[in-house]
């Protein structure tokens, strides 16, 4: 029976708990920063500030030790936002079992170095073969009410992410495993960049011929940034590439469109950034993914306009104008 400690109480980490559980882990551990939500999750199996409503299975129980939650896990899961990785490794690393796996949920690029949220974990002293990538259309409200989904496991060594793959396989959540972990990566990082884009334009009073158009040229982008890291161009049109795309751009659930309607009816980044509860991981991510494009020379206007936007260098409605006034180009790439 698999012990597992997950790094991380948000809707996502919490989510990914109750898959666990249901998966037929013997038992979860959810490591929370807060006391209050720590024991929310031990003594009523519930964490309302982030899945209101939602009863957590009985195996699921709650800690702010870091030692305590992974103490005999076989399967250890990281569910916090990623520019806060690095800082939290730093503390957790130690505690982490020699012979666990290692689970990364999250989607983004760390600020400053242009890494992958595996290769921090890496960073940390956890080899390549034990981290594994989980990443594709992952609504945690619609996963936590057990609603069908579909998922990327990636990992180096196959075998390690066929493992993974057999714990998070309860009736509603099938993955599929692969060795692709830079195509899935930089399918979720970017994701949320497109998606403030897409949000920014239905918050403008546009329609779906306009959020098509950039969700299609989104993909155009994030095909050529993660074919230029090596990355297989076959991932990015599945799961973790086009299927979390289409959710994170079109979903009301999804922080990052939430955000980005916000931005669009003329809301300030740090009024949203102020909200509690709601990391938009694409305000966080969007100068780093600009930055590791252009150290591989690869073009990506709409995640640059995103970014001058979220900077405070031009509205959402000049960027609209930006993007239609480039040069034409061929439709491939």
């Amino acid at each position: 029976m698999t012990r597992a400690a997950v790094f991380g109480a948000g809707s996502w980490g919490t989510a990914f708990a109750q898959v666990l559980a249901d998966g037929g882990a013997s038992s979860v551990t959810l490591w929370a920063r807060r006391q209050e939500v720590a024991q929310e999750v031990r003594e009523r199996h519930t964490n309302d500030d982030y899945l209101p409503g939602v009863e957590l299975p009985p195996v699921v129980t709650g800690t702010t030790d870091p030692a305590e939650a992974a103490e005999g896990a076989d399967l250890v899961v990281l569910a916090v936002p990623s520019q806060s990785l690095r800082d939290n490794l730093g503390r957790w690393a130690q505690v982490v079992p020699e012979d666990a796996l290692v689970v990364s949920l999250m989607k983004g690029i760390e600020r400053g170095t242009g890494l992958r949220m595996s290769q921090v974990v890496e960073a940390a002293g956890i080899e390549r073969d034990r981290i594994v990538v989980v990443s594709g259309p992952n609504l945690s409200k619609e996963i936590a009410a057990r609603q069908p989904a579909a998922s990327v496991v990636a990992c180096t060594d196959l075998a390690a992410a066929e493992r993974v793959a057999a714990m998070i396989a309860p009736p509603y959540f099938r993955p599929y495993t692969q060795t692709d972990v830079v195509g899935a990566e930089i399918g979720g990082a970017v994701k949320n960049v497109i998606a403030l884009g897409v949000g920014m334009a239905e918050g403008l009073g546009y329609g779906d011929n306009t959020k098509s158009s950039l969700i299609t040229r989104g993909l155009a982008e994030i095909s050529r940034l993660g074919e230029a890291l090596g990355g297989d161009p076959a991932t990015l049109m599945g799961l973790a590439g086009v299927g979390d795309l289409i959710a994170t751009c079109m979903s009301p659930l999804s922080r990052n469109h939430r955000v980005g309607v916000a931005l669009g009816q003329g809301r300030s980044v740090e009024e949203m950034v102020a909200v509690p509860h709601q990391t938009a991981e694409g305000v966080r991510s969007c100068r780093s993914v600009v930055d590791l494009a252009a150290g591989h020379g690869v073009d990506m206007p709409i995640c640059q306009g995103v970014t001058a936007v979220v900077e405070g260098h031009v509205t959402p409605g000049q960027l609209t104008g930006a993007l239609m006034s480039r040069a034409r180009k061929h439709e491939r790439g």
